[in-house]
């Protein structure tokens, strides 16, 4: 830290007030399309959102129990490219109806359910194309996609069948890239990307290289999702109301402000300087934290914001810590400077660990969870990533900046007693 210097706190304070303006803002010139908190797309718990009613479209027989759940595939996949996590799909196989309940759009103001639909698209289309993009086989063309453990290679696979148009093309597909990738994509989603090792003929290919059963499994049922011998529409929908209440959104944003400065308080009373640099470091997590939610539309429900206030809590703990570890090295007799950074060094490996267990719960989650679930991980993911960033780098690169002042080196500044 020998080449921090007087003005790095004025330029780390500037980064995390322009990236705290981002947030609030966003920033919307020419091409840039920032999207700021104004812009975050709210789960169904708190904005609302539509309930919608898929049927198989101009088919004249009831679709089979397997049809119906390649069709909630399809839009599970299409919600998760969409980062709408705040999702609920049911299967009526009595009606031969999947039902779907979504979250409205960030911005959108008119409320209509149709153009809301229109969001997810109607229709699945599965195609196997080359490196270069170009649409080689389409999905329709496969038969059947099944998962099955190789008793050769004992290895787990997925085996296709394709119908005699289907087989030709692949065939003559194969053929051409020998040694090359065939992307399968689900709509404009990559879902496999398997090496061709030799030309295959006959109708019938294999993919390999699952870790699991599960894994083949899975890609055999998406591949037999876009290959439905029918499309789907949605002739029934319906608006859903916020479980929580329409005011709800505003309580919530009030709560949160009057807590965060109450903290902020706290923190500049009880250990001073230590405190007033802990207010940005707060405020840089947070702000991250929201264009992390905003840029990339991920979907916050209340679990969300749960995850939010938690990371948040988790760098007051943070910074609480340090600045006590500080404290207890100006009370041995160290210097400012020293107290600064064996303070730091001292502290982090509890900051790390309490840090560390969290990041890890939250992985679990995003991994095994689903829906608001998927929202409370990525909250919490982030935020604690984050907090190595704005509680232990941002803070000491600002403290650090201020201790070269001599009018900030006395003690009684960083929570000590006066000399």
């Amino acid at each position: 830290m020998k080449k921090i210097n007087k003005g790095t706190v004025f330029l780390t304070a500037m980064v995390t007030i322009a990236i705290s303006l981002l947030a609030a803002f966003g920033l919307h010139y020419g091409i840039l399309n920032i999207k700021g908190v104004r812009d975050i797309r709210f789960g169904t718990d708190i904005r609302g959102g539509v309930e919608a009613i898929f049927s198989p479209k101009d088919l004249n027989r009831k679709p089979t129990a397997s049809e119906l759940e390649a069709t909630r595939t399809v839009l599970e996949t299409r919600l998760d490219a969409k980062n709408i996590l705040d999702r609920e799909i049911t299967v009526d196989k009595n009606n031969g109806e999947v039902i779907l309940r979504f979250p409205w759009k960030s911005g959108q103001t008119d409320f209509n359910p149709r153009k809301a639909i229109s969001e997810l698209g109607e229709t699945a289309l599965l195609t196997f194309r080359d490196p270069q993009g170009n649409i080689l086989v389409e999905g329709k063309n496969v038969k059947s996609a099944m998962a099955e453990l190789d008793q050769q290679t004992n290895e787990y696979v997925v085996k296709l069948e394709f119908d005699s148009a289907g087989a030709t093309a692949f065939e003559n597909a194969t053929a051409k890239l020998v040694g090359q990738q065939m992307g399968i994509y689900m709509d404009q989603t990559l879902i496999s990307n398997p090496k061709v090792n030799q030309r295959i003929s006959g109708g019938s290919a294999v993919i390999t290289g699952m870790e699991t059963m599960d894994n083949a499994r899975e890609l055999a049922s998406k591949i037999n999702s876009g290959s439905l011998p029918f499309s789907i529409e949605s002739k029934n929908y319906s608006i859903i109301s916020p479980s929580l209440g329409s005011g709800t959104l505003k309580v919530m944003l009030m709560a949160g402000l009057f807590a965060f400065i109450l903290v902020c308080l706290f923190m500049l009373l009880y250990y001073r300087l230590p405190g007033l640099v802990a207010w940005f470091g707060l405020a840089l997590q947070l702000a991250i934290q929201l264009l992390l939610l905003s840029i990339p539309q991920i979907t916050l429900t209340l679990p969300g914001i749960a995850g939010v206030i938690l990371s948040i809590g988790m760098g007051v703990d943070a910074n609480v810590i340090i600045s006590e570890r500080i404290k207890e090295e100006i009370r041995s007799g160290k210097s400012i400077p020293a107290a600064i950074d064996l303070g730091y060094h001292r502290a982090f490996s509890a900051v790390f660990d309490g840090n560390i267990t969290a990041a890890i719960v939250a992985i679990v989650l995003m991994a095994l969870g689903s829906g608001a679930m998927l929202s409370f991980g990525y909250t919490l993911l982030s935020g604690v990533l984050l907090n190595f960033l704005s509680g232990v780098l941002s803070s000491k690169l600002m403290i650090t900046s201020l201790s070269k002042y001599p009018a900030l080196q006395k003690p009684f500044l960083y929570g000590g007693k006066s000399r």
